[in-house]
């Protein structure tokens, strides 16, 4: 008598059939969900101080910020403020608030922050004198932005 051995039945083949529908599906959502940045400086970038205590804001959309530093161009002297992709003065910034605020729906208006990036070497004075002109419009949460500071646990990042 002959023995005859069974044939093994292995595992059939991964159909990739799908993975170019996977593939696109990935890259329109990273396409639709990614934001592009919403402001060319016309300043030199900040050198954001360090800090020790660091709170992360929620909303990024309730957020207005304005930059201070010098100008990139050398033949301009002192601080400069810019707001969105234009240089301003101190006394415009109220209206750049009044006009942040017009954008929102009432009820997000009271949850709205202003976040000042301010170059380490800035002038204390022309950021007092940004407080002072949100003082006066009641723009009263100013949250500074730092370079990374410390985790929870005193590490800091790098």
């Amino acid at each position: 008598m002959s023995k005859f051995k069974k044939k093994k039945k292995g595992l059939p083949a991964i159909s990739t059939a799908s993975l170019p529908d996977i593939v696109f599906m990935l890259l329109f959502f990273f396409m639709v969900s990614t934001t592009m940045r919403e402001t060319d400086l016309l300043i030199k970038k900040p050198f954001l101080p360090t800090a020790s205590e660091v709170k992360k804001l929620e909303q990024k959309s309730l957020v207005s910020t304005i930059y201070v530093g010098k100008s990139k161009d050398s033949r301009i002297s002192g601080d400069k403020i810019q707001v969105n992709d234009k240089i301003i003065d101190v006394k415009d910034v109220p209206s750049f608030i009044f006009a942040e605020r017009a954008l929102r729906k009432e009820e997000e208006v009271k949850f709205m922050t202003t976040s000042i990036k301010a170059d380490k070497e800035a002038s204390v004075g022309t950021i007092l004198d940004i407080k002072e002109q949100l003082r006066d419009i009641n723009a009263l949460k100013v949250s500074f932005s730092t370079a990374r500071g410390n985790d929870l646990t005193g590490n800091y990042k790098k």
